[in-house]
């Protein structure tokens, strides 16, 4: 029998897909899709309900195995290394977590050093230093004695960030982290997340909902359409009234942020579909 060469652990780097295809059942949701992922950016995922994002996101993490085609974390198959090794490169944060009833702010930290576990699950003095620092990062010390669920909407998040943080991972995947938060405590997590990119370099994809929010928070865009990328760039030049119209259905008009530059974007109206009749035409 010949011995199988182990997949090779990845160096920090990117995330791709090369023709991958996600789907529950016999349906896909993504189909074919390519996708290359800047290091070292933050990149929000955008769409329309139903477009795949989500999907899109959970299959990068690892969390979902694509139906085919492949995930690629520096050029390694994502969905064939060893679950400790991605774990140690790579920190998912899913949307709504939950945690045991009672469970410290400290404590749910902690689990984030499970990857890097010693013999016997024993706690080093790194161990304590990146957490430490985690709920440093995330100005959650303060409340590390603290149980979860006497926390705010804003500081929940920011615990649950602090463990992934807690990983030591380059990577971290976030889907839709503003998702029940009142406007201050979105303001609050984005900060949050510009701040760890432009400090501590770390590379963040996420998906989001609020269409101003991805274009001021984001290095990129990526707007998916039909379970393929419809764009991909810098969100200053990626939201155009087409895309709006194509992705969203949307009529918008797209003003200039005096504070970033950027576009902003003001909804006025549905946008009709080809195959749509016209206002006050008959319907077949």
């Amino acid at each position: 029998m010949t011995p199988t060469t182990p997949t090779p652990a990845p160096t920090p780097g990117k995330l791709a897909t090369r023709d991958l295809r996600l789907g529950y059942g016999a349906r896909p949701v993504i189909d074919g899709l390519n996708l290359t992922l800047r290091a070292g950016a933050v990149t929000t995922i955008i769409g329309a309900n139903g477009s795949g994002k989500s999907t899109l996101l959970r299959s990068l993490s690892r969390l979902l195995h694509p139906s085919g085609g492949q995930v690629l974390l520096d050029g390694a198959d994502l969905h064939r290394l060893p679950g400790k090794v991605v774990a140690q490169h790579l920190a998912i944060l899913p949307q709504g977590p939950t945690a045991p009833e009672g469970l410290s702010v400290e404590d749910l930290v902690w689990f984030g050093r499970h990857p890097h576990g010693g013999p016997f699950g024993r706690r080093t003095a790194e161990d304590r230093r990146v957490v430490e620092w985690a709920l440093d990062q995330t100005g959650m010390r303060v409340f590390a004695a603290r149980p979860l669920d006497q926390l705010s909407g804003g500081q929940r998040q920011r615990a649950w960030i602090a463990m992934s943080l807690a990983q030591g991972t380059d990577t971290l995947l976030l889907d839709e982290p503003t998702t029940y938060l009142d406007l201050s405590h979105q303001l609050e997590v984005l900060h949050l997340v510009r701040r760890l990119n432009d400090q501590e370099g770390k590379t963040i994809v996420m998906v989001l909902h609020d269409l101003n929010q991805a274009v001021r928070y984001s290095d990129e865009v990526v707007a998916v359409l039909g379970g393929q990328v419809y764009a991909q760039g810098d969100p200053g030049e990626v939201m155009t009234p087409a895309l709006l119209r194509d992705v969203f259905g949307l009529e918008a008009h797209l003003l200039r942020d005096p504070d970033t530059g950027r576009p902003h974007v003001i909804p006025y109206g549905i946008a009709r579909r080809a195959d749509a009749p016209a206002p006050g035409a008959p319907h077949p």
